[in-house]
């Protein structure tokens, strides 16, 4: 298994933008947020086991054999994605399809616009993988942001390289 510096530091070769960084604050939490609600239907045993529920106890797992600190810290930020998920899954199926794929649509939008700025396309496309590491990712760069988990950065940016403004798309 890979570790978690080097699904970071893949991940990142794919995000080296400040601007396509800045669009996955904002198009990766919408996308979970969809996905919880979308798979919150159906609901089994009183409506707290769903398919968002188990998908989130499969992904919390994955992240926990990554690292225990940021793996509980995603388990929290996932169960309260369920959470969402939950509450709208309880909703009309006008509400509950309109707010999942609305969710969807535009997190996916944003994400988009930011690999533009980047010039180069999702990580997803050449490794599947980099859809569950996405959401770590934003986790570890606000972090960073935070002037946390300095070490994890050096070794991630020692491997991906610093974060630049993409020359070639600066005037975008």
């Amino acid at each position: 298994m890979k570790s978690l510096v080097d699904h970071l530091s893949q991940y990142a070769a794919y995000h080296r933008d400040p601007r396509n960084i800045a669009t996955h604050f904002v198009g990766i939490p919408l996308i979970v947020v969809a996905v919880a609600v979308l798979l919150s239907r159906p609901q089994w045993m009183g409506g707290w086991l769903s398919p968002a529920m188990l998908v989130a106890l499969a992904s919390a797992w994955f992240y926990l054999r990554l690292e225990l600190r940021l793996g509980l810290l995603m388990s929290v930020l996932l169960g309260l994605c369920v959470w969402a998920g939950q509450v709208l899954a309880q909703q009309s199926t006008l509400v509950w399809l309109a707010s999942g794929l609305g969710l969807f649509v535009v997190g996916w939008a944003i994400q988009f616009v930011g690999h533009h700025y980047e010039g180069r396309k999702p990580a997803f496309v050449d490794d599947v993988t980099g859809l569950i590491i996405g959401p770590l990712f934003v986790v570890a760069e606000l972090a960073f942001l935070l002037g946390l988990r300095r070490e994890l950065k050096e070794q991630i940016e020692a491997r991906a390289g610093g974060v630049r403004v993409n020359p070639r798309r600066a005037a975008a």
